[in-house]
């Protein structure tokens, strides 16, 4: 798709710190089209909180930010009111599509000024602010973008258990960056399909580790890793408890923040599993260089059971052995990943990797994950794009 305009809404400012596929495939868009990036506007309770001042400007120019060629960063001026947890759904959704129409007046003025026509919108699940703006703004093709199942989460159960299904229903197509995911769009929206997840896995290669960093370069081999957020809401504490304690031999290494819980646990107990806390992101291909198995002992629940986990591209990036818990999403890597449902099969499955790994299956788990691509993620979206336009004919 070349020469489009294509207007994103979604969940993540421009700014936010940690990776966004939002912006990541804003960025792969603009590359052949005109982009238009609405950052999500401030709700009244939001600016009261952070004591955030609105915007006296009244100059659309002075709203919009070109962040690269062809990529505009809307800076909505307008609050807009804090609904998500009203119990009342006939409020909700008069207060909700008040919310929409500023959105959209603001979205609106910037598309008159960038002249952006017969443009594509693109939700990055943004189910309650973007509910009513295919209505406002006529799309020529609306994109619902699923790629967590934030129905999970108690912040959006409320009313998104309610409005997430009519809002993929009304769009022209919904993608998903997981199987699990697009199957839970196709029973709302039968134009549904997985498009992949991209990755920038450019730092994830063997060339660029070459300094094995001190605390843990004396840690007794092998080392069985982990590198992420240490939080219970995801991973399985008594698993890796079970690994460690099954084999005093094996070095459990587990790299990230830590939860309350994570801190609370026998973990801090057990002499050979060692907390080596946060790093910086560009040293992490270096821990990982050193680590013998990679894992990721998700615990299976309903945030977990569909969600792409991205490290795993990593740790395959880096030609290294993986273990993971068996989901559905992880179906996706099982040709190039052991899978283990309980603890005596993740112990099995370790074991397994050490005594197997060699170099035809680094290359071959190397090769494996540099297919993964935000430009292959996007043209499949375009693929999906162009097969919807034509079945409208």
């Amino acid at each position: 798709m070349q020469g489009k305009d294509i207007v994103i809404t979604g969940l993540q400012a421009w700014e936010i710190e940690i990776g966004s596929n939002c912006k990541n495939i804003a960025v792969e868009f603009s590359k052949n089209n005109r982009v238009l990036y609405v950052n999500p506007p401030v709700d009244r309770f939001t600016a009261f909180r952070k004591k955030i001042k609105k915007s006296k400007t009244k100059v659309i120019e002075d709203r919009l930010i070109e962040v690269k060629k062809n990529l505009w960063v809307l800076y909505p001026q307008n609050r807009i009111e804090s609904i998500n947890q009203l119990p009342f759904d006939l409020l909700f959704d008069i207060l909700n599509k008040r919310n929409n129409r500023i959105i959209a007046n603001e979205i609106e003025e910037a598309l008159k000024f960038l002249k952006f026509k017969n443009f594509v919108q693109f939700c990055d699940s943004d189910m309650f602010r973007s509910f009513y703006l295919k209505d406002f703004l006529k799309p020529s093709i609306y994109i619902y973008y699923t790629r967590d199942n934030l129905l999970a989460v108690d912040y959006w159960k409320r009313q998104g258990k309610r409005i997430e299904p009519l809002h993929m229903k009304k769009a022209d197509l919904v993608v998903a960056n997981s199987t699990y995911l697009a199957k839970l769009a196709s029973y709302h929206n039968p134009n549904s399909y997985f498009v992949g997840q991209g990755c920038d896995l450019s730092a994830f290669r063997t060339e660029n580790a070459n300094t094995i960093p001190m605390d843990i370069s004396e840690i007794p081999k092998p080392i069985i890793g982990y590198i992420g957020a240490l939080k219970t809401l995801r991973l399985n504490i008594d698993t890796i408890q079970y690994i460690a304690e099954s084999k005093p031999e094996w070095s459990v290494v587990l790299i990230g923040p830590e939860d309350d819980d994570f801190k609370a646990s026998k973990l801090h107990n057990l002499s050979n599993v060692r907390f080596l806390g946060s790093k910086d992101e560009k040293m992490l291909p270096n821990y990982l260089m050193k680590f013998d198995v990679a894992i990721n002992p998700q615990i299976v629940n309903e945030v977990t059971i569909g969600n792409y986990p991205r490290k795993i591209d990593e740790y395959l990036a880096m030609g290294k052995p993986v273990v993971a818990t068996q989901t559905e999403a992880m179906d996706y890597f099982k040709e190039y990943t052991s899978l283990a449902n309980t603890n005596a099969e993740w112990v099995e499955c370790i074991d397994m990797e050490l005594k197997r790994d060699n170099e035809h299956l680094q290359k071959s788990r190397m090769v494996f994950a540099s297919q993964h691509t935000w430009e292959k993620n996007v043209y499949e979206i375009y693929e999906q794009i162009s097969k919807t336009k034509r079945n409208e004919y």
